[in-house]
């Protein structure tokens, strides 16, 4: 690989660019389903191929190929440079960037076992029997159950020097049980909706959720969900649960943080943002015990958004988002840093494989542990929910409406019903500024989420969120389903 980063990275330098990178990313891929008792699909792939990036007048140039013969990498770094050329006729101004130093580094993510080493029949043999143990409950008329394995390896060279050999391996898994009853269809997933629990992790991720051992309660809870309440509407203290409270880190921070849709230059999929420069360390997000970062560090944990050097060849950091209820921190890139005056990238930049250019991705970005027990945040009355079902938000990430697979009635801390169909809505700092509880570090989890899509064309990235069941005052409740 680092022979075909050289090439490329000779025939685009040599064409005279002021800057120039090369990503060649060889990536391999199995994904495994079952459903009803059968196969529901199973794939695997292999790829590898170069992106080349240059900086031509003072505008962005992109290409790729996966022809990685020298007259393939020619004819890349070729258009490249033409489409820089191209663009630098109709720019309003030059592209700066921030200042980076260079890099030698070699990194391999933790893997105790290769998930490309398990067969591929013991992985159908463990969703048959998840299969089997959902459909034991009569009343689960669909059961789905999946597994995806990554790995991905990427090395990186710049015109400045930095040379940068880094591989990374991901594994998810997870299940969902369908009731359909009269005209109501309800659902329980585990350990969360979308696929489950993504980590950076290899097959120790799956031996690790125990799995085969929650499905009679996943199955018990879907079709229980058809005899239960109905989740009541007013204002009521809500309680989420940490998976919940990942996508609403996602939809309400994650997003709106990302400096390239602030600054304009981005708004496929997710719109654009509330967080204009101006409330940059003045704006009160939350109450004074919300603490977010956006940490890509392995220290972090082995969330989806870890890595080692982002796509532009800058080591991953620690971010304060948001610092006792105060807004801190953008995600940026080397381009954005410079336009808004930073002095550095916080290395956010990163590219769904070798055909796309990078984008600013978010990495981990979670809400820090609090000091609370979980007896205290459940402490008194308030409605409890569980696992998103769906999702939606202005194109400003302002206004929100999210629905749960799963309510509680909690009074005096104690669960005393199961609510159908529990939904809750409002504004996004008003929400964050409502939250009165956090649990403490022992019932914290990062959790992935592998279908984040931005830019045109689509790129899917996973990100990584860490949470603990958290208490918000007088939230609306209850207004997404009708009775």
């Amino acid at each position: 690989m680092r022979r075909i980063a050289e090439q490329a990275l000779g025939a685009a330098a040599g064409r005279g660019v002021s800057y120039a990178d090369v990503r060649v990313v060889e990536c391999r891929s199995r994904q495994v389903a079952t459903k009803n008792g059968k196969v529901g699909g199973m794939s695997s792939s292999e790829s590898l191929g170069v992106g080349i990036r240059v900086l031509v007048e003072g505008c962005w140039g992109f290409a790729a190929t996966d022809d990685l013969s020298n007259r393939g990498l020619e004819a890349a770094a070729a258009l490249a440079w033409e489409i820089a050329r191209s663009s630098a006729a109709a720019k309003k101004k030059d592209v700066r960037l921030a200042p980076e130093d260079r890099y030698e580094a070699v990194w391999i993510s933790p893997c105790r076992i290769d998930p490309f080493s398990i067969p591929i029949e013991q992985n159908l043999d463990l969703l048959l029997r998840i299969d089997t143990e959902l459909r034991r409950n009569s009343g689960v008329t669909l059961a789905e159950a999946s597994m995806v394995f990554t790995r991905e390896r990427q090395f990186f060279a710049s015109s400045p020097g930095s040379r940068i050999d880094q591989t990374r391996t991901t594994s998810g898994a997870g299940f969902v049980a369908h009731s359909f009853k009269g005209n109501e269809i309800q659902k329980r997933s585990y350990p969360n909706s979308f696929g489950g629990q993504h980590q950076l992790k290899g097959y120790e991720l799956i031996e690790e959720l125990g799995l085969l051992e929650n499905a009679p309660r996943i199955a018990e809870e879907a079709v229980a969900l058809h005899s239960a309440a109905q989740c009541p509407e007013g204002v009521f203290d809500l309680i989420l649960d940490s998976s919940q409270l990942g996508l609403q880190i996602h939809e309400s921070i994650g997003h709106p943080i990302e400096l390239d849709r602030v600054l304009g230059s981005e708004a496929n999929y997710a719109g654009m943002s509330f967080l204009t420069l101006d409330k940059l360390n003045h704006l009160n997000y939350g109450s004074e015990m919300v603490n977010v970062v956006a940490d890509a560090r392995l220290e972090h944990g082995p969330g989806l958004g870890t890595f080692a050097f982002d796509d532009e060849g800058v080591p991953a950091q620690s971010t304060s988002v948001i610092r006792d209820g105060r807004f801190t921190g953008y995600l940026t890139s080397r381009e954005t840093a410079a336009e808004v005056g930073l002095a550095r990238s916080n290395g956010a930049m990163r590219a769904d494989g070798w055909g796309r250019l990078p984008l600013i991705r978010m990495t981990n970005i979670s809400l820090l542990a609090g000091s609370q027990a979980l007896e205290e945040v459940f402490d008194g009355d308030a409605i409890y929910m569980e696992t998103n079902k769906s999702w939606s938000i202005d194109d400003k990430r302002y206004n929100f409406q999210f629905g749960c697979e799963i309510g509680w009635e909690i009074r005096h801390g104690k669960r005393a019903r199961m609510l159908k169909n529990p939904s809750y809505s409002g504004i996004s700092t008003e929400f964050w500024n409502s939250c009165a509880a956090i649990a403490g570090p022992e019932h914290w989890v990062l959790w992935g989420t592998p279908n984040c899509g931005k830019g045109q064309p689509e790129q899917v990235m996973g990100t990584g969120h860490g949470a603990s069941p958290s208490r918000f005052r007088n939230i609306k409740i209850g207004t997404a389903y009708g009775g």
